[in-house]
């Protein structure tokens, strides 16, 4: 079913399945759950204490428990701004989103109530989210409770979950991707959402909570198959957030699982095509968007219900890519013979160099990886020049530079390794696993 917002969702079904089970956690070692109706007056006391504090601009900082869950939904019937935040969140990012009230980790919340503001006006319905800051520095991009459900509705209507279906949500609600295909996709259809309970429990979620539903990033799931942690109980996965080698899906498939690859942004509230065949990279564009391609390939949206309002406090970068309401999304696809969408790549990772060569770095990355096995790696550009970001120690130059020899040797001239730079940390990456490029290219820049 379409709705408008939260509230709207939580009681048509609190009226007509109250006890139907909306959430799953553990309490005292077994699985508790939560009914619609219950989850709804849960929201509703504390929707009337939010209310009472005067405050506009609430940050919640996510930690994927019922508590943040009850917190988020109660802060937008409360008339509150919501801003998503995780443990990594800093004082710029409170001040910039003018956050006047802050929820979550005691510590945290306490570290960071110095940057808090004086408030926000006419934030109400309004929840702001992160981009995950890949390749330029993170923007907070305004979504509304609609166009959130109207995401979700986009995706049950192609993939539709049963209300005796359960959806494990692993994935942090900070991101949109966790938001919507982690939880509001599963309570759109009436079905249960499990609650993950951390990265400590995902070597048993899946036999705790014993769920039919999954998304993930694939990342995670590499890992889930890797330890033979996927429960029996299993019969749909969703995944999206990162690019996904095909040994992942052929291995779900072959366990009996159907496998559903999707595609969108944070500006357009999360997806904007799914897989519904046998063939994981082939999406069906949703209900609600159109998509088209530019003349360079590039993916452009139309999705009048679920595109962002803009990119909070900057009109600028919000017009940059956003026009008549045409999303640039920095995306390159292609279209197939039966008109299914295929991602074939990210403008924003293309090196343009000087005699018009065009690479694009994870290819280039495949093509080092042979040369690099076992190393922590990624490549950045430099002074308009392919680079090389490594974990590890300076004293592995002249081996590293042995190896990729042969590697070089193929290339043209042009596109040959220019530098390789050390780092020691592991190397910064997303919620959902992808590399920081351009945290990675400012650090190489600055040594």
């Amino acid at each position: 079913m379409r709705f408008s917002g939260f509230s709207e969702l939580l009681r048509h079904y609190a009226a007509r399945t109250p006890q139907a089970p909306a959430l799953k956690i553990e309490a005292n070692g077994a699985v508790r759950e939560i009914g619609y109706a219950a989850l709804c007056a849960q929201i509703d006391a504390r929707a009337a204490a939010l209310a009472q504090t005067g405050k506009t601009c609430l940050g919640v900082l996510c930690d994927g428990s019922c508590a943040c869950v009850v917190e988020i939904f109660a802060a937008v019937q409360a008339g509150l701004q919501a801003v998503l935040l995780n443990e990594n969140a800093d004082a710029d990012l409170v001040a910039a989103a003018e956050i006047d009230l802050l929820w979550g980790d005691p510590d945290l919340t306490e570290e960071l109530s110095p940057a808090l503001t004086a408030g926000v006006a006419n934030g109400a319905g309004n929840l702001l989210f992160f981009t995950s800051g890949t390749t330029a520095r993170r923007k907070a991009v305004v979504l509304t409770e609609q166009s959130l459900c109207a995401s979700a509705y986009n995706g049950g209507a192609l993939l539709p979950l049963d209300p005796a279906d359960t959806l494990l949500c692993v994935l942090p609600l900070d991101h949109v991707f966790g938001f919507v295909c982690g939880l509001l996709w599963a309570l759109s259809c009436g079905a249960s959402v499990a609650l993950g309970r951390g990265p400590r429990h995902y070597f048993d979620d899946c036999a705790f909570f014993r769920p039919t539903a999954l998304s993930a990033v694939p990342l995670l799931l590499g890992f889930l198959l890797q330890k033979q942690l996927l429960g029996d109980s299993l019969r749909l996965v969703l995944i999206g957030a990162g690019d996904c080698p095909p040994a992942i899906p052929a291995a779900l498939q072959a366990m009996g699982m159907r496998v559903s690859f999707g595609y969108g942004l944070t500006e357009t509230s999360s997806g904007v095509a799914l897989s519904l065949g046998d063939d994981p990279y082939a999406m069906t564009v949703c209900p609600d968007d159109r998509i088209t391609l530019a003349e360079d390939g590039e993916i452009l949206i139309e999705a009048p219900t679920c595109i962002m309002q803009g990119y909070y406090n900057d009109a600028e970068a919000t017009a940059a890519v956003l026009k008549d309401g045409v999303l640039a999304t920095g995306d390159l696809g292609r279209f197939d013979a039966d008109g299914l969408l295929h991602i074939i790549g990210r403008k924003k990772e293309i090196l343009v160099l000087r005699d018009g060569t065009k690479i694009y770095l994870p290819d280039y990355e495949q093509q080092l990886a042979p040369a690099l096995a076992g190393t922590e790696f990624a490549a950045v550009t430099v002074d308009g020049a392919p680079a090389l970001v490594v974990r590890g120690e300076e004293a592995q130059r002249a081996a590293l530079t042995e190896r990729l020899a042969p590697v070089m040797k193929s290339l043209p001239l042009g596109q040959r390794l220019k530098a390789i730079y050390f780092v020691s940390d592991p190397l910064p990456r997303t919620a959902t696993g992808k590399i920081k490029r351009w945290e990675l290219q400012q650090k190489a820049v600055s040594q």
